[in-house]
């Protein structure tokens, strides 16, 4: 990412990624310690079975913060070269911002307590040795999620934290962490996947656009941890030298 990126940022938020930079940092560090990483805590030693189970079973979802994830992997011969699966990131309505509102709920939606319109944030790929290398977000028949309008996610993405200690406590610091440290390519993203489907949508005028199986993954880009941890790190000590030149 460019540094004119972190340029538009407010000192706060710089310092926030700068935070989940360190994050990151801290719970590789310790995972490796002891020979594991997101993928050996979640999934054991043997690799990822692809028959898109998920990891756990019963995903993980934070009771406080109503942010939810689960890890799964597509068959061998269908799944990106290099990944060994992807995480899939949400928020449940209990958690949103005030004001946000699903546009398009998927058919025979399930909502007894009103919790149920869940948003699907964003796709994170991981390679075998559990470093992330891709984002992505996907079409609403994938996840079964609400469909929210991409300001709406944006939104969101402040108020993903995973904080309990199942079933891996540095996984779930690590995810969080993750979600917050790539929050302006998240965003960027999502407006590509609400652009990507307004095409659709005209190209295919009468077709259910939500549940179409031509329409999986709207928008993606590889990622690199440890450059974007670099770059944080160097757009945090070039304001701070800015400040005092100027001070």
């Amino acid at each position: 990412m460019p540094f004119s990126v972190y340029d538009q940022l407010d000192d706060d938020a710089l310092a926030e990624r700068l935070e989940a930079a360190r994050e990151v940092t801290l719970c590789q560090r310790v995972m490796a310690k002891t020979g594991d990483n997101v993928l050996t805590l979640l999934v054991g030693a043997q690799s990822p079975v692809g028959d898109l189970r998920h990891y756990p079973p019963t995903d993980v979802y934070d009771a406080e913060y109503h942010a939810q994830y689960y890890f799964h992997a597509h068959p061998a011969n269908s799944q990106p070269m290099g990944e060994a699966g992807h995480f899939h990131t949400f928020m449940r309505p209990f958690g949103m911002p005030p004001g946000v509102t699903p546009l398009a709920p998927p058919p025979n939606l399930d909502d007894p307590d009103g919790n149920g319109a869940l948003s699907h944030l964003i796709g994170i790929a991981v390679n075998e040795l559990g470093s992330p290398v891709r984002l992505f977000t996907t079409n609403r028949w994938v996840t079964g999620e609400c469909w929210y309008a991409a300001d709406d996610v944006s939104r969101m993405l402040e108020g993903f934290t995973i904080d309990h200690a199942r079933p891996s406590w540095p996984v779930n610091r690590w995810l969080t962490a993750l979600v917050h440290l790539y929050r302006e390519e998240i965003i960027d993203l999502l407006a590509k996947r609400d652009a990507a489907m307004t095409c659709f949508q005209n190209e295919n005028v009468g077709a259910d656009c939500f549940e179409d199986r031509r329409l999986e993954v709207l928008s993606e880009r590889p990622i690199n941890l440890n450059a974007k941890v670099s770059e944080t790190e160097q757009a945090a000590l070039a304001r701070r030298r800015a400040r005092r030149r100027a001070g």
